[in-house]
C-alpha cells in the first residue's frame, strides 16, 4: 500500500489522510445577517424610515429608501440626504435614528421569521457547526427579532452596538468570526443585501446572498456572491453546496 504524502515528500497519517474531515477547523463558520435574511423584517424598517424622515420634513420615495437597507445608519442618511441635496448635522441624525427605533416598534408587530429560518439554525446546531448573527441593527430593534429565532445558547450575536462601523465595512463580520473563534477566511456571509456581499468582500470571507430582502440575483452575485438561494429554507435545502455536510 502507498502511504498518502502531501507536497513536499512528508507521510500524511490519521486525520490528515484525504477524505478524513474529522478536523473541526475545517468545517466552514456561517455568519448571518438578521433582516432579510432571517426574518421577514425589511419592508417594516423601509416605512419605519420613511416615517421618520417624514418627520424629518424629508420627502423619499420608498424604493430609495429600501435601496439603502442594511446599511449603517449613518451612511444609511447620509446617502439618502445625498440623493436629495439636504445636509444634516449628527444631532439630527441622532434624532432621525430614534424616530426610525420607535416607528419600527410599532411595524414589528408583523415581523415573522423567514421560511426555515428555525430550522435552518436548529440543524446548524445539531450539526456543532459554528454560527453567528451580525447585524447592523442596534439590539433595541434588533432584540425582539433575535429572541424570535430560537438560537441555541451561546450563539455569538453582533449587533451595531458592539462595532465602531458597520456595513458595507466588514467590522460585524470580523467581530462574529472572532467571537467563533475561527477564521475569518474560514467563514460564509450570509446576507439579502449588496451591502453584506461587499462587507464579505473586504472581511475576505465567501458570501452567499438570498433573494428574501428584495435583491435580485444578478446585483448580489455582482456585488460578489458565491451562490444565491431564495431563502433560509432554500440555503438549508443546499447546504452541501457551501460546505456544510450532513
Amino acid at each position: 500500500m502507498v502511504p498518502h504524502m502531501e507536497p513536499g515528500g512528508t507521510e500524511l497519517t490519521g486525520a490528515g489522510k484525504p477524505g478524513d474531515y474529522a478536523d473541526e477547523s475545517l468545517v466552514p463558520a456561517l455568519l448571518f445577517d438578521l433582516d432579510g435574511t432571517l426574518v421577514d423584517s425589511v419592508y417594516q424598517h423601509v416605512l419605519a424610515w420613511r416615517e421618520a424622515l417624514e418627520k424629518a420634513g424629508i420627502e423619499l420615495s420608498v424604493w430609495r429608501i429600501h435601496r439603502r437597507i442594511g446599511m449603517s445608519g449613518g451612511l444609511f442618511i447620509n446617502a439618502l440626504l445625498r440623493e436629495t441635496g439636504g445636509k444634516i448635522d449628527p444631532q439630527k441624525a441622532d434624532e432621525l435614528r430614534q424616530l426610525h427605533a420607535e416607528a419600527y416598534k410599532r411595524q414589528s408587530k408583523q415581523v415573522r421569521p423567514l421560511p426555515g429560518a428555525r430550522e435552518l439554525l436548529r440543524h446548524l446546531a445539531s450539526l456543532k457547526v459554528p454560527h453567528a448573527i451580525a447585524t447592523s441593527g442596534r439590539m433595541e430593534t434588533a432584540g425582539p427579532n433575535i429572541d424570535m429565532l430560537g438560537l441555541a445558547p451561546g450563539t455569538p450575536v453582533v449587533t451595531r452596538d458592539l462595532v465602531r462601523y458597520a456595513k458595507p465595512d466588514p467590522h460585524l463580520f470580523l467581530e462574529a468570526a472572532a467571537q467563533l473563534k475561527t477564521p475569518i477566511t474560514n467563514s460564509i456571509v450570509v446576507g439579502d443585501s449588496v451591502w453584506d456581499m461587499l462587507a464579505a468582500r473586504r472581511a475576505r470571507a465567501l458570501g452567499v446572498g438570498l433573494l428574501s430582502g428584495g435583491y435580485g440575483a444578478d446585483e448580489l452575485e455582482r456585488a460578489g456572491a458565491y451562490r444565491v438561494y431564495q431563502d433560509p429554507a432554500d440555503l438549508l435545502y443546499h447546504l452541501d453546496e457551501v460546505g456544510v455536510r450532513p
